[in-house]
């Protein structure tokens, strides 16, 4: 029997959203928010200005691109893009795990497109990327965050490519580089790699993203929410924190403040040396750990972000989704009640295991800590799956 680890993490959320609050955060750091001011004051939109110009100083957006905060979080951003400029031309939506496959719902049964192409691979593995053609707009996650897994580099996008690329970026942004130049459209929230409140959502669009704004309309009705244009020219108000519904100044206080914390942390390029480190630490420990097996197969598509681990152990590997996932419920629960770990199962639609959030918030000291407890909690659950053999 392993004996009971002596050190326990100090900061036991592994939640992959939201995720753990910036080291050192406390309500102090909500002090200035403009609370009970109109979002539409010169104060409120001085705030929301703030955020959307620290957004483009960390993450390296170039001037280019607008920037602009949107309802609805990731979801709302993406379905944004989607609604106000697919129908011009083909589509292909990539998915490979749960959230692109919303994507591809929203296109296929939802928009009911024309000349709409799914491309789906399973939990683990990418689609044939050098199969996509981009003379339609492609639709696709960066990292999947209920995988694992993520696009390796931007190369098998051209630069001459005809139609858009529509990125949801929401777990990549902040601890992967972004090319921005192969990226037409990215979106992301608050509530992942920087820590934040739900509920926002960042759409960041480049200058062939606002060319189709502006020369297209959508066949169909746009719901306000999405609406981005008036008299057929961008609306730039926008994109200068003139949000389309009123945000919560708590929350972008909130968002403000994450960003202020990663330009002391190396601003992107400490926040991604910080996620690298601590999904290092988790994969290294799962190539040693014989009752474990890391989803993604290929090691240039394994995220640094949501590290996503499935049992390998032979009575569960040939066991029933049931008896998985009935474990996997089991594991968790048994480091939760233990005060070691919180909200570290995999993603429902997955296959069962673990998956251990490494964005930038998280301490790698944390996840170290965390590790010989997987070995403690398989110890004492092992037996009952024995017995079951």
């Amino acid at each position: 029997m392993t004996d009971t680890p002596s050190v326990r993490p100090a900061n036991p959320n592994f939640s992959s959203g939201p995720t753990t609050k910036r080291p050192g955060w406390s309500f102090e750091a909500l002090a200035k928010a403009e609370l009970g001011r109109s979002h539409r004051s010169k104060a409120g939109k001085a705030k929301l200005k703030h955020a959307i110009d620290l957004t483009r100083e960390v993450l390296r957006v170039p001037a280019s691109h607008r920037i602009a905060i949107v309802p609805g979080s990731d979801t709302g951003a993406v379905e944004m893009a989607m609604w106000s400029m697919l129908g011009a031309r083909g589509v292909e939506v990539l998915a490979w795990e749960s959230f692109g496959a919303i994507w591809v719902t929203d296109a296929v049964k939802q928009l009911r497109l024309p000349n709409t192409k799914a491309v789906v691979a399973e939990f683990g593995k990418l689609p044939d990327l050098a199969a996509v053609d981009f003379d339609n707009d492609v639709v696709f996650t960066f990292n999947g965050t209920t995988a694992g897994v993520r696009v390796p580099n931007h190369d098998w996008i051209p630069a001459d490519r005809a139609g858009l690329t529509i990125c949801d970026a929401t777990s990549a942004a902040f601890a992967m580089e972004l090319d921005y130049d192969k990226l037409d459209v990215v979106t992301f929230s608050w509530q992942k790699v920087m820590g934040g409140e739900a509920a926002h959502g960042m759409l960041i669009l480049g200058p062939r993203a606002v060319e189709r704004l502006e020369s297209f309309t959508p066949a169909f009705p746009l719901p306000k929410l999405f609406r981005m244009t008036k008299n057929g020219k961008l609306d730039e108000a926008l994109f200068e924190g003139d949000t389309i519904n009123t945000p919560s100044m708590l929350c972008v206080e909130d968002y403000i403040d994450t960003l202020e914390w990663a330009k002391t942390v190396g601003g992107l390029d400490g926040l991604m040396a910080r996620a690298d480190a601590s999904a290092k630490a988790v994969y290294d420990y799962a190539s040693r750990t014989p009752w474990l097996k890391v989803l993604p197969e290929d090691p240039a598509t394994r995220s640094n972000t949501g590290v996503c681990l499935t049992f390998a152990d032979p009575a569960l590997a040939s066991a029933s989704r049931e008896v998985q996932a009935a474990f996997a419920k089991d594991f968790v629960a048994l480091l939760e009640t233990k005060g070691v770990a919180y909200d570290f199962g995999s993603y429902r639609d997955a296959p069962p295991g673990l998956r251990i959030w490494c964005g930038a918030t998280v301490e790698t000291s944390d996840v170290e800590a965390l590790l010989p407890w997987l070995d403690w909690a398989y110890a004492q659950l092992s037996p009952a799956l024995a017995r079951a053999a």
